[in-house]
């Protein structure tokens, strides 16, 4: 699937692993459940084997099948997380997930090492180079301990595979000065925070890789594009009907929220791989009533409606 421009525009959920209930293996089934039940719900694109997906505990041999399995799963672009502290190992995880059918791919800012701006500049133009697919360059300081240099993602949004960029900084200022100088590059910016997403889309962001959308698919759809169609005031109200939800996700670490969510929801069990652990009574309780008070809302039902018909 070719991934024009304005692909990166819209509802892209950064995807969970399941887990066999009471084992950490990877249990294909769910995850092939959870793809069409997502693309089903009107998602632009699926994001597997991100930071949500738990990628930094699977092996390569099953990141490659995740991807695989997504990519058999639905018929929307998948943008497969493919990101690394090494080059190299990046290279041969975004190589593999082109292999299995990857439309794109997420990468993740190199964590821990803190490369320059010179080797973070060489680390995405080597991939970009080598892997003739669209890529979104991912900045999330608060795990990678590394703030991507300013000027460094301006100069990489000319390369024509580098296409996007993935905003949770959590500094406004700096994500929109990157809208700024980037307007008239084949880039986009997506949200990478959830409760960032309407701000960041009234400086002109075109969507968001959700945590939430997991969860309330239909929803983050009516958010993002009732703003890229101009409904700032139909966008703000969805964005306050998430609110609670949105920040109830992040009481723990991602993905340990969500994934709870999800099982409440009956999307499988909510099974982490270690070190990971599952979620406190508290956070249990916190989500059980917020994901009632949304389908009261509902009607006692699912979400009517998707992106297309709603928005």
């Amino acid at each position: 699937m070719t991934i024009p421009h304005d692909t990166f525009a819209g509802v892209y959920p950064a995807m969970t692993t399941p887990f066999a209930d009471g084992t950490d293996e990877v249990d294909h089934e769910q995850l092939a459940a959870d793809a069409r039940r997502l693309a089903d719900a009107g998602v632009d694109g699926l994001v597997p084997v991100g930071s949500t997906g738990e990628a930094a505990t699977l092996t390569h041999d099953e990141h490659a099948e995740v991807v695989e399995t997504v990519v058999d799963a639905v018929d929307v672009p998948v943008i497969a997380g493919t990101g690394s502290n090494s080059t190299r190992e990046a290279l041969d995880l975004s190589e593999r997930a082109a292999d299995a059918g990857a439309d794109g791919l997420l990468l993740i800012s190199p964590y821990y090492n803190k490369p320059e701006p010179a080797g973070q500049y060489d680390h995405y133009t080597t991939i970009a180079d080598a892997v003739d697919l669209p890529q979104v360059v991912y900045n999330v300081p608060s795990r990678t301990g590394l703030n991507l240099d300013l000027d460094t993602v301006v100069d990489l949004a000319g390369h024509p595979n580098i296409r996007g960029y993935k905003a949770a900084s959590g500094d406004a200022n700096r994500i929109s000065e990157i809208i700024e100088r980037t307007r008239e590059e084949a880039f986009d910016v997506l949200s990478g925070d959830d409760g960032m997403t309407l701000p960041l889309m009234a400086m002109g962001a075109t969507g968001t890789i959700s945590v939430v959308a997991n969860v309330e698919p239909e929803r983050t759809g009516r958010l993002v594009h009732s703003a890229l169609e101009g409904d700032f005031e139909r966008a703000r109200e969805v964005h306050h009907e998430l609110g609670p939800l949105t920040r109830a996700l992040f009481r723990e670490t991602n993905p340990i929220p969500v994934k709870e969510a999800m099982a409440i929801r009956g999307y499988g069990p909510a099974e982490m791989r270690p070190p990971l652990t599952r979620g406190s009574d508290e956070t249990l309780r916190v989500l059980t009533e917020l994901l009632a008070e949304l389908e009261a809302a509902d009607g006692g039902g699912e979400d009517a409606g998707s992106p297309a018909t709603e928005a």
